[in-house]
């Protein structure tokens, strides 16, 4: 991991087709620039101060999940391909990371995403996407993983401040259509997929939204934890 004094805002994406979406076709999707205000030792503390939800090195090389929201549970399996990627997932997730935090764009026929811990507890109105937990991933890209329907997948912030394609530290998305996201393989980490819920995926997917992309009505994971046998 590194650490980077960077985030991201928008998050998603490059020129974004949406297919029979006509109002979505090539949208372009800038991202801003903020300073971190916190470093990864820091974090890395707060998590370990913190009663663990579950002891990530209990579960399989391949963990199966449940992301729990206000509109139900999306079941979740981590790629063991992508080490980084599923290690720092449940290492964020055991430490009860994500519990509170809102699916803050949502683009119908696109992908939802979540992951910025500035939106627990959110105002009316307010745009989240500019926050994580002070470092980036490095890329993992596998050309068996494809951003097909129920793909997890890591946001980043663009190629232009991001010539390595390093990944969010928290920042995810899932894949609700996989033809208009079909552009992102091989630019994005994709490193998990979705094996139940995907109702959940497009109930999400269809909650009316601002000009921002953000819900009208917050959609809250509630927690994530190993799924239940």
């Amino acid at each position: 991991m590194k650490t980077n004094g960077i985030f991201l805002s928008a998050l998603i994406l490059v020129l974004v087709s949406c297919g029979n979406n006509p109002k979505n076709t090539n949208k372009k999707v800038e991202t801003k620039t903020q300073t971190a205000t916190v470093t990864e030792e820091t974090q890395t503390t707060t998590m370990e101060e913190k009663q663990l939800a579950f002891d990530p090195a209990t579960l399989g090389e391949e963990p199966v999940l449940d992301i729990q929201t206000n509109e139900g549970i999306i079941t979740i399996k981590l790629y063991k391909e992508t080490p980084l990627h599923r290690d720092n997932f449940l290492k964020l997730a055991a430490g009860n990371f994500y519990n509170g935090i809102i699916f803050h764009r949502v683009i119908k026929g696109f992908m939802i995403q979540a992951g910025d811990p500035a939106s627990k507890n959110p105002k009316p109105g307010a745009r989240y996407g500019a926050g994580g937990p002070g470092y980036t991933v490095d890329a993992e890209f596998r050309p068996q993983y494809k951003h097909k329907k129920g793909a997890l997948a890591a946001a980043r912030q663009g190629d232009q401040v991001n010539p390595e394609k390093a990944s969010s530290g928290s920042q995810f998305y899932i894949v609700e259509n996989a033809a208009t996201c079909a552009q992102l393989d091989g630019a994005y980490t994709v490193f998990g997929e979705t094996i139940n819920g995907f109702d959940v995926i497009d109930k999400i997917a269809a909650t009316a939204t601002d000009s921002a992309d953000r819900p009208t009505k917050d959609v809250v994971i509630i927690d994530i934890k190993p799924a239940k046998k």
